[in-house]
């Protein structure tokens, strides 16, 4: 293993050395909002006369290698800003170093102008990738009239949603364990509040949000479903500002500004970002919603820290430093759950001066710590903390792109839980993983080539998993192009959720057991891997109907060849602690998206296909939902856009569940032979029916609302008022039953709300 990890990490250094050969000029830089100094992604650069360009990243960095030396015009432009352009000098061998700020147009454009997204569509893979940005998650009716991603991933195609109240995420047939959430870096292992509408992440904090639902390449590895890439965004450079917002849901504010203001001329820079969030839907629910879960009311309270502190360089090279807190608790009559998360780390972007060579590094530290006491009165702890560092390098050439990096991953699981036979099951134990990765892209005429490969050392199970991925473009037309994606994937992470827990609040951590694993169904031993591992395979096109409307549309493939689970039931001590199912999960998912000046349309529909097999069934697992439709519409009125219109609706056909054959007495015997079995008060057993999962809840489906206003008072300060609803024509989805109290639980009735955000 030794030798094969060198043998990576000397490839790796011959590529850094070749890719500082430059036989040409090259130009760089950052954009920037003249405003407020943030990075512009997305612009689309051109050195007029020399035939060459490209599109700026989401961190506003752009490169252009290879240009003949001369002297040229640098154009820069962007739907929504003034063309910017300057005169430059390319020199042989020099690379040339521009920081561009580019102003907010005050024209009125009459229609959207094709944007550097298409640009970059045309020139990247991009297979399964969905981009989101702050501004289209404001586009989404709310609840409480607050945007949050935890609302907006619900509307992305391959993405379900399993309640209004708890529900988890489950992305292209991969369970929540199954898909890492990354916050600028750090692993976070529970992004949503219980409440289920609101995320731990800040809206108009968010930079960019990469939502991976499968076949993605070697940059990203250690899970087998999907990845959830949230980017932040640096304070502002240029001034002191800030936002309070006030709903019936949750308070929050953010405070930013400069320690040391930019110039543009210098181009270096600290500043800060302060953000909080605080529940309130527990203390208003009696008063405002008495009429939701009776007397139960809305029983969440959560609350959220995060800062950040940023340096920039007049090179383009930064480095930030970032930490969070946050936790949650729920009090239901059945379910006392509670849980913490905090965390830290720092990343930094070096732009070497004469390399054409950029470097990335990554330091982050996070934990999770959860409880749980069910009406069984046995509770559930679960404790998960751990480390990562990584370091990458990324070369730009002319029509390709080399990146490649080296990992290191660390972390601790402390976990306790007790079953209904009253066996502990425990785990205390440390994980280190070591990978590698190289990503390779070309252009060749019409064709995108991404081939990649990802080498994964589990330290723990001395285990190796070497991992290809191939990903590729044929642009057939200017707006027709055909994509693909695949490759293997591993994980050593598994999690304790199960498809009976009445609320599926609970998520227990343990990393892979190092203790003998069996055959689904069987006594055999499996000692060839005890990772968790899949096969992906992903094929669509994307087609610019027209220049405002466009189309996605891809049929997906995941083989889960195994998959490890808690043995939540086992009768007896000698029983295996864990059990083994495979599975597989394939479908075709469609979206769509019409942009105009004053409108917005979002649709996607998912057609999916779930099944797990235990080795004694094949079966539906409880997220299986074969339909799922979403549409979204906002529109602007008003000579200077003051109102906005939105509207959400969801469809979803009926999830599965295990129907209920009997009832029985259970007595505990706590008293040994003495226990009174005539007069006693026993508790109520289940007999679940032998077919898991056979029968199917009603269809869901759900109208959401708003109405927006907005005061401008001057250039930087503004008073939004959102009126939004919940659950319009107050349908009946249901939660869940509770089979013990034959007692149907609904999910959130109809709840309008009204929040105020002021923004300085």
């Amino acid at each position: 293993m030794r030798n094969l990890l060198s043998c990576f990490v000397i490839i790796l250094l011959n590529a850094s050395l070749s890719a500082q050969k430059i036989e040409k000029g090259t130009v760089r830089g950052n954009i920037y909002d003249k405003g407020t100094a943030q990075a512009v992604g997305f612009a689309t650069v051109r050195i007029e006369g020399a035939g060459l360009g490209t599109i700026s990243d989401i961190n506003g960095f752009f490169s252009i290698s290879d240009i003949p030396v001369g002297q040229y015009k640098l154009m820069v432009s962007l739907t929504g800003y003034d063309t910017w352009s300057g005169d430059i000098t390319v020199k042989r061998n020099e690379i040339l170093f521009q920081n561009i700020y580019i102003a907010e147009s005050g024209q009125q454009l009459e229609e959207i102008t094709i944007s550097g997204k298409k640009e970059q569509a045309r020139a990247d893979v991009q297979i399964s990738k969905l981009q989101v940005t702050p501004k289209q998650i404001r586009s989404l009716p709310s609840a409480g009239g607050q945007a949050d991603i935890a609302q907006y991933l619900t509307v992305l195609p391959g993405v379900i949603f399993t309640g209004d109240q708890g529900g988890q995420l489950y992305i292209r047939g991969g369970s929540p364990v199954q898909n890492r959430i990354l916050l600028d870096g750090m692993t976070i292992y529970n992004p949503f509040h219980s409440i289920g509408f609101f995320s731990v992440f800040e809206t108009e904090l968010i930079r960019n949000v990469d939502v991976l639902t499968g076949g993605f390449n070697a940059d990203y590895g250690g899970r087998i479903s999907a990845i959830v890439d949230v980017k932040t965004r640096e304070g502002n450079r240029k001034r002191l500002s800030g936002l309070a917002s006030v709903s019936p849901y949750q308070a929050r504010a953010i405070i930013e500004g400069p320690i040391v203001p930019l110039k543009e001329e210098g181009g270096s820079s600290i500043s800060f970002v302060l953000t909080g969030k605080q529940a309130l839907i527990n203390q208003f629910d009696d008063k405002l919603y008495s009429y939701v879960n009776d007397s139960v009311g809305i029983p969440f309270d959560y609350r959220d820290f995060y800062g950040k502190l940023s340096l920039l360089t007049g090179n383009g090279s930064k480095l930030n430093f970032f930490g969070f807190s946050y936790d949650d608790g729920v009090d239901y009559p059945i379910t006392d759950f509670e849980w913490q998360s905090g965390g830290g780390g720092m990343d930094f972007t070096l732009v070497p001066t004469n390399s054409s060579t950029i470097i990335n590094g990554t330091f982050t530290y996070s934990k999770y710590d959860s409880r749980i006491e069910e009406s069984d009165r046995k509770p559930r702890t679960s404790g998960i903390s751990g480390y990562y560092a990584g370091l990458n390098f990324t070369n730009f050439g002319r029509n390709n792109e080399l990146e490649y990096g080296l990992e290191l991953t660390g972390f601790q699981t402390d976990f306790e839980f007790t079953n209904f036979r009253n066996l502990t099951i425990d785990q205390d134990q440390n994980t280190t993983e070591i990978s590698g990765y190289l990503r390779w892209k070309r252009k060749i005429g019409p064709l995108v080539i991404e081939p990649g490969f990802r080498l994964q050392y589990y330290q723990s199970l001395n285990d190796v998993s070497p991992e290809p991925r191939l990903g590729l473009k044929y642009n057939i037309t200017d707006n027709l192009r055909f994509k693909a994606a695949g490759g293997l994937y591993s994980q050593n992470l598994l999690s304790t959720i199960n498809e009976r827990d009445i609320v599926n609040l609970f998520v227990g951590f343990l990393s892979g057991p190092e203790e003998a694993l069996y055959k689904p169904g069987s006594t055999t031993e499996r000692a060839d891997s005890r990772l968790q591992k899949s096969i992906h395979g992903v094929a669509g096109f994307e087609v610019d109907v027209t220049k405002n409307f466009d189309l996605n549309i891809e049929g997906y493939y995941k083989r889960f060849n195994q998959l490890i689970g808690l043995n939540r039931n086992k009768l007896e001590l000698t029983d295996p602690n864990y059990i083994i199912e495979t599975g597989d999960a394939y479908g075709l998912d469609l979206s769509m998206k019409i942009e105009w000046k004053r409108a917005y349309i979002w649709g996607a529909y998912s057609l999916g296909f779930v099944t797990r097999n235990d080795g004694e069934q094949e079966y539906p697992p409880v997220f299986d939902r074969r339909h799922n439709l979403n549409i979204v519409t906002t529109y602007q009125m008003g000579k200077k856009n003051e109102w906005e219109l939105g509207a959400r609706w969801n469809f979803g056909s009926g999830f599965p569940f295990t129907l209920t054959q009997g009832f029985y007495t259970s007595f505990g015997f706590g008293e040994g032979v003495g226990t009174d079995v005539l007069t006693g008060n026993p508790d109520l057993g289940i007999v679940y029916a032998d077919e898991r999962n056979g029968g199917r809840l009603p269809y869901y489906h759900r109208l959401d609302l708003s109405v927006k206003r907005t005061f401008r008072f001057s250039k930087y300060s503004h008073l939004e008022i959102t009126a939004s609803c919940t659950n319009t024509y107050d349908r009946n989805n249901i939660f869940y039953f509770d089979r013990v109290r034959y007692s149907r639980v609904d999910q959130l009735p109809i709840i309008p709300a009204l929040s105020v955000t002021y923004q300085f």
